[in-house]
């Protein structure tokens, strides 16, 4: 069952929280320290989200000592890394999850020292506060995109990630749009793209060898959705291809009249992590949260709208 808050991507002022409530709740207990655990730093998403958190970290208190690193998607290098927090007793732990499921000894853990933890982009199992995207919406859309330019009829497959509740639950959007025309057939939908460019391509290139008359896929993030793109253009086929994400290297391809990359259901890292901070301070002052889990709506865009949107790396105010 998913939770029912859902707020629209408007840029910063879409939080909850403004600057002024957060400089009132600092005054009844400091932020001192934060570390802060993403999939992989060279992702310009999670750039985006440790953006995010520094930003609204510092409306706190702008001396607030904030440690970021890379999981690099493995699970026991992440786990090390909350143990560290641990030790070092930060305030707040905000995690993105490598493995949605596998990462909740770590989390329990850092609860019994007393250490607030926050997630984003993904869920984790006993996380105090969550803030995400509505990854089934975000995959329903760029899959009703595939059957609406097919006419409800083709070929497809899909490129899923490892196992995290974002990428398991853009799965899930995806295959109820798929399954629910009866014209189109999933011929593949079990491929790991990794969540990376290279992934995706590698992948794609066994499908195109595999099936010839492959018509659409569906990379469950943008970095597998353009290394899908790239191996469909080095094999000369023609191939919808949409994801999830919004990246910049999205807008790019959206804006080029070649593209094959033809949609993306967008996230908004900055406000999304922004959020969760806010969320896990007042969690760790003792504040009363009526919804520990948000859900952010996806924007799908497309050529037709590329020129409006708002991308990851815009300014901020």
């Amino acid at each position: 069952m998913r939770i029912s808050k859902k707020i629209l991507f408007a840029g910063a002022a879409a939080l909850a929280i403004t600057a002024g409530s957060l400089s009132a709740q600092a005054e009844d207990k400091p932020l001192n320290s934060i570390g802060i655990s993403v999939g992989l730093l060279g992702n310009p998403f999670f750039v985006a989200t440790i953006q995010g958190i520094e930003d609204r970290a510092r409306e706190i208190n702008p001396d607030v000592e904030i440690t970021s690193v890379s999981a690099d998607y493995d699970l026991n290098k992440q786990v090390s890394q909350i143990d560290s927090f641990i030790a070092k007793g930060v305030d707040i732990i905000m995690l993105n999850a490598v493995d949605d499921t596998a990462i909740a000894p770590a989390v329990q853990r850092a609860k019994k020292a007393g250490i607030t933890v926050a997630a984003f982009d993904v869920s984790a199992p006993g996380a105090d506060v969550t803030v995400m995207t509505d990854n089934i919406a975000a995959g329903e859309k760029a899959c009703q995109y595939i059957v609406d330019a097919l006419n409800g009829k083709g070929n497809v497959a899909i490129i899923k990630g490892p196992s995290s509740s974002s990428l398991n639950d853009r799965f899930t959007g995806c295959m109820d749009v798929f399954e629910a025309n009866d014209g189109i057939n999933v011929v593949s939908n079990d491929q790991n793209g990794g969540a990376a460019r290279e992934g995706g391509m590698n992948v794609m290139q066994g499908l195109l060898t595999r099936y010839s008359d492959l018509d659409a896929v569906f990379g469950a993030n943008d970095p597998m959705a353009l290394g899908a793109q790239l191996a469909a253009k080095q094999l000369g086929r023609d191939v919808i291809i949409t994801g999830v994400d919004g990246a910049p290297d999205t807008e790019k391809s959206l804006k080029d009249p070649n593209s094959l990359l033809k949609a993306s259901a967008s996230q908004d890292p900055y406000v999304m992590a922004g959020e969760a901070l806010e969320l896990g301070y007042k969690f760790f002052n003792g504040e009363e949260i009526e919804e520990t889990t948000v859900l952010l709506e996806p924007e799908l865009i497309t050529a037709d709208n590329i020129d409006s949107y708002k991308g990851w790396t815009a300014k901020r105010d």
